[in-house]
C-alpha cells in the first residue's frame, strides 16, 4: 500500500510483465455499450436491458427455503469438496436417466462446477496446450474462444448456422490440417443464434470424432428452455458419446439460479478426471448450502422448470411479433433465451456495434451487437428475452419510436 506522503511516479520505466496468454485477449467488444449503459443508469434513465442472458425471475420458493435451512446448519460452512458432494452428483445422474435415458456413474462421470463457464474454462486448461487446436462454433459465445486461448491453444471458428455444413467443415478441417484439431466444441441450442439440431447431428459428430481422434465438449446450457414441442437432444444420449466427450449443463437457466453459480460436467471419465484434477488445485468446491438446495431443485422442481420455459415462450412471441410489425425479419427461436435478429434496412450499413449504441442512446434499450460474437455475427443483434412481457412491449415501442424519428428526419 502506498503511504500518504508517497506520490505516484509518472515517469516510472517499469512495465508489469503480463503473461502472453493475457496479451492474446482482444479488447472487450461490449465495453462501449456497457459504459454507456452505466452512464445512463447513473443519470436516472430506465434502461430496458436485453443485452445479457441474465434471468430476472426468482428460483422456486422451495429452493430458497432449502438454502436458508442449510445456511443455518454450521456444518455447512466448512470447505466442501471440489468435485461436488456425492448426493448432488447422484442427483445429476438421476436427472440424466429420467430425461435422456443416459446412465452416469456419479463417482467417475460427473463433477460439479462453479457454473458451466468455470468448468468449461478449466477443462480447456486440462486438455489444451501450446500447439493444440480447437474447433468452436461461430458466431461464438466468447468463452468458447477465449478459454482455449487462455489455455495457450489455437482456435478455428466454423459457422454453425447450417449444422450439416458445420459437420462437413469439421471433417474437411480435420482431413487437411496437421496436426489435427484436438477438440471440437458444440453448443446447441446455440448461443447467440438459437440454432438447434436433432440427434442425428450428434451421431455424425461421434463418427467424425472417432475417425479423426478428437475430443468433444457439448455446452448444453439451454437444455431446459425449449418451445413448441421441440426437445433439445443430449450429446451423451448418442451411442459412443462417452468414448469421445463430455457435456456441460447448468442450473442457471431453467431453475433461474444464475447467480448461484452451479453447473455440471458429465461424460467421459478421463475428461471428467482431468477437470477434477485441475479443480482440486484451484478451488474448494461450491458453498455447500447451494449444493443442498440444488439437490432439492432437481428432485422437486420440474414443474417450475416447465413453467419458466412457457414464460420464455410467451416473451419470445411478444418480442418477435413486435419486431416483425416494425418490419424486422425475425425467425422465432425454438429454444434458448435469445432472439437473433437481422439489422433492418437502412441501418444495416451502420454495423452492429454502432446500431446497438444507437438503440441504447436514443431508444433506452440495451442489446448485444452480433459483432461481439465474432465476424460471423456482424449484421445481427442478440436480444435476451429476460424481461417480462410488459417491458418487452415497451422495448419494442421505444425501438420503433427511435427508428421512426430518424426515418422522418431523413
Amino acid at each position: 500500500m502506498r503511504s500518504e506522503s508517497e506520490q505516484p511516479e509518472s515517469d516510472n520505466p517499469f512495465t508489469i510483465p503480463v503473461a502472453a496468454r493475457v496479451l492474446r485477449l482482444p479488447p472487450y467488444m461490449f465495453g462501449k455499450i456497457n459504459a454507456l449503459k452505466y452512464e445512463k443508469r447513473v443519470a436516472g434513465v430506465d434502461v430496458i436491458d436485453l443485452g445479457m442472458g441474465n434471468p430476472t425471475d426468482p428460483p422456486d420458493p422451495l429452493i430458497c427455503e432449502k438454502l436458508s435451512e442449510a445456511v443455518a446448519d454450521p456444518r455447512n460452512h466448512r470447505y466442501s469438496v471440489s468435485t461436488g458432494v456425492a448426493n448432488l452428483r447422484r442427483e445429476v445422474g438421476k436427472r440424466y436417466w429420467k430425461r435422456y435415458g443416459v446412465r452416469l456413474d456419479p463417482t467417475e462421470e460427473v463433477v460439479a462446477c462453479i457454473g458451466s463457464k468455470e468448468g468449461f474454462s478449466h477443462l480447456c486448461l486440462a486438455l489444451m496446450g501450446p500447439g493444440d487446436t480447437a474447433i468452436v462454433p461461430a458466431p461464438s459465445f466468447p468463452v468458447h474462444v477465449y478459454a482455449v486461448a487462455l489455455a495457450s491453444g489455437n482456435v478455428i471458428a466454423l459457422d454453425v448456422r447450417d449444422p450439416e455444413q458445420f459437420l462437413k467443415n469439421v471433417d474437411y478441417t480435420c482431413t487437411h490440417l496437421y496436426p489435427k484439431p484436438k477438440l471440437v466444441v458444440v453448443n446447441f441450442p446455440h448461443n447467440p443464434t438459437a440454432t438447434v439440431i436433432e440427434s442425428d447431428f450428434y451421431a455424425e459428430l461421434v463418427r467424425l470424432a472417432k475417425r479423426h481422434e478428437f475430443m468433444v465438449i457439448s455446452d448444453f446450457a439451454y437444455a431446459d428452455i425449449c418451445f413448441d414441442g421441440y426437445q433439445a437432444p443430449s450429446f451423451l444420449a448418442t451411442p459412443g458419446a462417452f468414448d469421445v466427450g463430455v457435456e456441460f449443463t447448468t442450473m442457471s437457466k431453467g431453475y433461474s439460479m444464475a447467480g448461484w453459480r452451479i453447473g455440471f460436467c458429465s461424460g467421459n471419465s478421463e475428461m471428467v478426471r482431468a477437470l477434477s484434477t485441475i479443480k482440486g488445485y484451484y478451488d474448494y468446491g461450491i458453498f455447500q448450502p447451494i449444493q443442498i438446495a440444488a439437490i432439492v431443485a432437481m428432485r422437486h422442481c420440474d414443474a417450475a422448470v416447465e413453467s419458466i420455459s412457457l414464460e420464455y415462450r410467451r416473451r419470445r412471441d411478444v418480442l418477435c411479433e413486435g419486431l416483425q410489425r416494425l418490419g424486422w425479419r425475425i425467425t422465432p427461436p425454438k429454444a434458448g433465451m435469445f432472439v437473433w435478429a437481422e439489422i433492418p434496412q437502412p441501418w444495416a450499413q451502420m454495423g452492429s456495434i454502432e446500431f446497438a449504441m444507437k438503440l441504447l442512446d436514443e431508444g433506452g434499450v440495451a442489446v448485444s451487437p452480433g459483432r461481439g460474437f465474432g465476424e460471423e455475427g456482424e449484421g445481427f443483434l442478440r436480444l435476451a428475452i429476460v424481461e417480462n412481457e410488459q417491458r418487452l412491449r415497451q422495448a419494442v415501442r421505444q425501438i420503433g419510436k427511435c427508428l421512426k424519428q430518424e426515418v422522418a428526419q431523413s
